[in-house]
């Protein structure tokens, strides 16, 4: 057993409203360069629809994961080292600028200096790339809460699937929001498609990074990520991705993604894992295998052997006690209701999402039915607007009954607490339906109803000690016997040992934030935000008085 902690996400989609405050806040906080007009490391996807970069789950097209040989061994899709090299200048599976869209701006000028009309000025579309007047054809939210059109479902690689099964009309549309950011697996097919060794996951902490002075811009790790997830800097010719804030995660900050957001939907924790089992659970031959196998990866981390042997790998006490009160781990491992999205990917994601259930209330009030009866419920999932076979492809590769679950638990947590609220008589019977006891349930209703800040981002601190790992570190996935990411030789998947990198943690920067580094070329001195924790007013957060008489 080889202990390992892994920083990981649930996101309740019951509670996603598609208001897209995640994406905005996440672009003021980290694409603040040239060319990352159409890089969202945070986006909010209308399902069903195409997704962003359009159809990204179709791996038939973009080789993205791995797949599993008739060896029984895992192989990138984007094809081994020799394929990988021969396209190395020429690699035709990376999404088009179309696929994500042609970043523009408008001609705000024209609306102030437009002569007299009888017609009113506007401000056309220009094209950022070519600098010439374009047409808006494709954005990120373009299908923003239009799932239903036959016109763009159809283009939805999950529902082409289901087209046997899922009969749909326009008046019959169902449709849920679905946050997306770095899965950052546990297994990550993007560090092993990188030729240059900028990709790592960090060992400390599970999170994939890049290198962004190792990067050479090859984009293999495009095509390798699944979920198209890893994005390439045309200005500046360098790969970029979701951080996961570490700079936050380090003090014991939330991701501004979770910080910011309106329904409270996202949990952050550490999980203890063993790295040992991940190449054995993404190996399974049955892709509905993958979902449980991915479950026993994850370890017990009150286990008095967990426990030992946690300690034995030099993980520190309070990120073990992080662990025993991780609201991620309860919602995965203790209630099993959150799910990774395509485990069938086998990269091992650690992003969870707990499936939406609301439809179905009003689906039964709708019919004159209580919306909130355990048994109108469990009767009413099969039959649920959001096809339970849908959510089965996104979450569970297909395998219904692990989704049914789930929500049987998330209906009995409703109506057992329903009759508490109303003053009436709880019935014990109502969670051992959906396999849980009572005090299961009160402790799932208060993480997924009531669950304050500090229950809903548990995140331990980055050690001092630890400081040497964190600005030069290595990759989690370097061990003897593992997957071999940084393998030496010509050929290997890093083509070399990677050279190390200094990363600037919270703290180091902190203490590099100074008039020298900080000054504007008109002598106004600049705040970086990522160091403010909200309270108080830094100097130059705002201008003095005198600046502004």
């Amino acid at each position: 057993m080889r202990v390992m902690a892994q920083l990981a996400m649930v996101m309740n989609l019951d509670k996603c409203i598609g208001c897209h405050t995640c994406s905005v806040t996440c672009k003021q906080a980290w694409t603040n360069r040239g060319g990352v007009e159409y890089v969202w490391f945070n986006n909010v996807e209308t399902r069903p629809g195409q997704g962003y970069p359009r159809t990204y789950e179709d791996q038939q097209r973009w080789r993205g994961g791995w797949r599993l040989t008739r060896g029984g061994r895992l192989k990138l899709r984007g094809g081994g080292r020799f394929k990988r090299l021969l396209s190395l200048f020429a690699n035709p599976k990376l999404p088009a600028i179309q696929d994500y869209y042609e970043p523009w701006t408008y001609d705000y000028d024209n609306l102030i200096s437009a002569p007299l009309s009888d017609q009113t000025p506007v401000a056309r579309p220009w094209s950022l790339i070519s600098g010439e007047p374009t047409k808006i054809s494709w954005s990120a939210n373009w299908d923003d809460s239009l799932a239903g059109s036959p016109e763009l479902t159809r283009q939805d690689p999950v529902l082409r699937k289901l087209s046997d099964e899922v009969k749909q009309s326009f008046e019959e549309t169902f449709m849920f929001f679905l946050p997306r950011i770095c899965e950052h697996c546990l297994n990550p097919s993007c560090v092993a498609s990188c030729p240059s060794g900028a990709m790592y996951k960090r060992s400390e902490d599970g999170i994939v990074l890049v290198d962004q002075e190792q990067c050479r811009g090859w984009r293999m790790c495009v095509t390798g990520c699944p979920y198209k997830k890893v994005y390439f800097n045309h200005r500046t010719g360098k790969a970029e991705k979701c951080t996961l804030c570490y700079p936050r995660m380090e003090v014991g900050l939330p991701t501004v993604c979770s910080e910011t957001c309106v329904g409270r939907l996202r949990y952050l924790g550490v999980v203890l894992y063993d790295a040992d089992r991940v190449l054995e659970a993404a190996s399974v031959d049955d892709e509905h295998q993958l979902y449980p196998a991915q479950l026993e990866v994850l370890l017990d981390p009150n286990d008095p052997e967990v426990l030992t042997a946690a300690r034995r790998a030099g993980i520190p006490p309070d990120w073990i006690d992080a662990a025993q009160r991780s609201p991620v781990h309860a919602l995965i491992k203790d209630f099993r209701v959150a799910l990774p999205l395509h485990p069938e990917f086998r990269t091992m994601p650690m992003v969870w999402y707990v499936p939406p259930l609301s439809p179905v209330v009003d689906k039964l009030a709708e019919t004159g039915h209580d919306g909130e009866d355990v048994g109108n419920i469990f009767g009413a999932i099969d039959a649920l607007r959001i096809p339970v076979e849908y959510l089965a492809e996104l979450f569970t590769a297909g395998d219904v009954r692990p989704v049914t679950e789930s929500l049987r638990k998330l209906g009995a947590m409703r109506s057992y607490m329903r009759d508490i609220k109303l003053g009436r008589p709880p019935n014990p019977a109502i969670p051992e339906a959906a396999g849980l006891d009572v005090e299961q349930v009160q402790r799932m209703y208060r993480l997924l109803a009531l669950a304050k800040y500090e229950e809903r981002y548990v995140i331990p601190q980055a050690h001092a000690e630890l400081a040497g790992q964190l600005d030069e570190p290595g990759c989690s996935l370097d061990y003897e016997g593992g997957p071999g990411m940084y393998a030496l030789g010509p050929f290997g998947e890093s083509s070399g040992q990677p050279v190390p990198m200094s990363v600037e943690n919270f703290h180091l920067l902190k203490q590099r934030q100074s008039a020298e580094h900080f000054t504007a070329p008109d002598g106004s001195r600049r705040v970086n935000l990522l160091n403010w924790d909200g309270r108080g007013t830094p100097e130059g957060l705002f201008p003095r008085d005198d600046e502004d008489s």
